[in-house]
């Protein structure tokens, strides 16, 4: 009898185990970690969703910056962090792509992590100097292409949407544009501001402030439909170039290894704070249009979007550094 209830008890315990060991979750703070510096349009776009984490899941969540190396130190935090879901990765379509700009990346970024959600897009616009006289993106590709040596686009970060864009933009104009690569989109756009670059494409997020003042001239956006922090620009296809359709992304991933159950569960948090986010108008006050989708829509995305950014890279000759 003794043997037998040791037995019940063994197997119960064993019964029991996994329940205790996955426990609730979360228990405890949840760290974002954002591969650039504060103050961008992907560090505002993370502590939106951060903050709403927080209010949902009752735990603290926080915001943590570590900026450089085209965002590889901080996806190297979060890579080689514990597989437990407290620590994520927030960047943006550039850490999907450091295979092909990077000579010697630090990881695999699709094969290294687990894709938790996709949390938004942003179209990209397309500014030049407040006094240059073209007035849309026709007059702008026509004149680079007769003084393509008068005409020069600012790259704030190599792999980044902005960079993608421009060479799609040098594609569908037919022209051959001399590209600069900077630091951020900070010292890229006040060089346009300055007259100093001609062209720069990148996020309406960190773009529109300066382009709503008239520092710079706005020209068109690369979205499919005009967006609503700037409906007074046209897109690319309206300007007559249907195939200029190229938009920046941000998603949430976190260590390779994550049980599935987890990284469910945590895609359901952040599409619950995403849909509160639309609901409010936060995201889309920053030019970020809400996503909200599965897992496996991310997974899926992710890989037309290598695909379609390696074609480009490849097309233009483009070289990792």
């Amino acid at each position: 009898m003794i043997k037998k209830l040791m037995a019940c008890a063994v197997l119960g315990a064993c019964s029991l185990s996994p329940v205790l060991a996955q426990g609730k979750f979360p228990e405890s703070m949840i760290k974002l970690v954002v591969p650039f510096a504060a103050g961008g349009g992907v560090d505002q776009a993370a502590r939106l969703l951060g903050r709403q984490l927080q209010t949902d899941l009752g735990v603290p969540v926080i915001v943590e910056n570590k900026a450089g190396a085209s965002g590889t130190i901080g996806g190297k935090a979060v890579q080689i962090s514990p597989a437990d879901g407290y620590t994520l990765l927030f960047s943006a379509a550039t850490h999907v792509l450091a295979k092909q700009v990077l000579a010697s990346p630090p990881y695999d970024p699709v094969n290294d992590f687990a894709p938790v959600a996709r949390v938004g897009e942003a179209s990209l616009l397309l500014v030049i100097p407040p006094n240059a006289p073209q007035k849309n993106l026709r007059e702008v590709l026509d004149a680079a292409r007769q003084q393509p040596n008068a005409w020069t686009a600012a790259v704030p970060a190599l792999g980044a949407p902005s960079h993608l864009a421009t060479l799609l933009l040098a594609k569908q104009g037919n022209l051959k544009l001399t590209m600069a690569p900077y630091r951020g989109t900070a010292p890229a756009l006040a060089d346009v501001a300055g007259g100093h670059v001609q062209i720069l494409l990148d996020s309406i997020i960190s773009i529109q402030s300066m382009a709503k003042s008239g520092k710079v001239k706005p020209i068109a956006t690369t979205s499919v439909k005009r967006s609503s922090s700037t409906p007074d620009v046209p897109t690319a296809a309206e300007s007559g170039f249907p195939e200029m359709v190229y938009e920046s992304w941000y998603g949430v991933w976190a260590p390779k290894g994550l049980s599935d159950e987890r990284v469910q569960l945590l895609n359901k948090a952040v599409n619950k704070a995403v849909s509160e986010l639309s609901r409010t108008g936060a995201l889309t006050a920053i030019g970020i249009e809400p996503v909200t989708e599965s897992v496996d829509q991310f997974r899926k995305y992710i890989a037309v979007n290598v695909s379609r950014s390696a074609e480009l890279l490849k097309e233009a000759g483009f070289k990792p550094e």
